[in-house]
């Protein structure tokens, strides 16, 4: 198998890059993406206008590599989550409580992420195919996670791609109110909540 390593080129960009998306995220959730500008970001990063453009075209391409960039390393720490478990329950409990994690250490990111999905049931033809596939990706983990439940039984026949969405749709409502501040529940208690919730209806009887 082939490796390639990476150069000190490609080791500062990436560095650079994820300084300014990080940036990107607080100055977008903080300003919204049409009171925001190019100068705020860079302040934000510590770097150069001009650097930012070095990377990123537009405005618009900064908020979505931003969005995406999130997106990415949310869905690589839940994998990394589910894979340190093993039966269904565990895996269940495991994207739950990383999924409030994330969005608990990273609540900017959450307002411009829902900002998004928001939009999918009223302008479904505005949604960036890759922002969707990314979306898409996280419920089909939690689908992999019922079929799996289905094949050894532990939970019952249904229809994983739907409860996959409704499982989703539920762990947001949660996440939601948590960063809204309505509730001041723990973590480990809307954890729990949701989880009881989830496997009262879906476990074998």
């Amino acid at each position: 198998m082939i490796t390639t390593s990476k150069t000190k080129k490609d080791v500062v960009t990436e560095f650079r890059t994820s300084e300014i998306l990080e940036a990107a995220r607080k100055v977008f959730a903080k300003k919204g993406f049409h009171d925001a500008t190019v100068d705020d970001i860079a302040n934000a990063a510590g770097v150069a206008k001009g650097t930012v453009y070095l990377y990123y075209r537009s405005k618009q391409e900064v908020y979505l590599a931003a969005l995406k960039f999130g997106i990415a390393q949310m869905y690589s720490a839940l994998v990394e989550e589910v894979r340190r478990v093993s039966t269904t329950e565990e895996k269940l409990r495991a994207l739950i409580a990383a999924k409030l994690a994330y969005f608990e250490e990273n609540r900017d990111f959450f307002k411009i992420y829902y900002f998004e999905l928001g939009k999918i049931p009223t302008h479904p033809g505005t949604i960036d195919s890759e922002f969707k596939s990314l979306y898409l990706d996280q419920a089909r983990l939690v689908e992999s996670i019922l079929k799996e439940g289905s094949r050894k039984k532990a939970i019952r026949n249904l229809r994983t791609d739907q409860a996959a969405f409704a499982i989703s749709d539920l762990i947001r409502g949660v996440v939601t109110q948590r960063v809204l501040g309505w509730t001041k529940s723990k973590i480990s208690q809307d954890v729990e909540f949701i989880f009881d919730l989830i496997w009262k209806g879906i476990a074998a009887q």
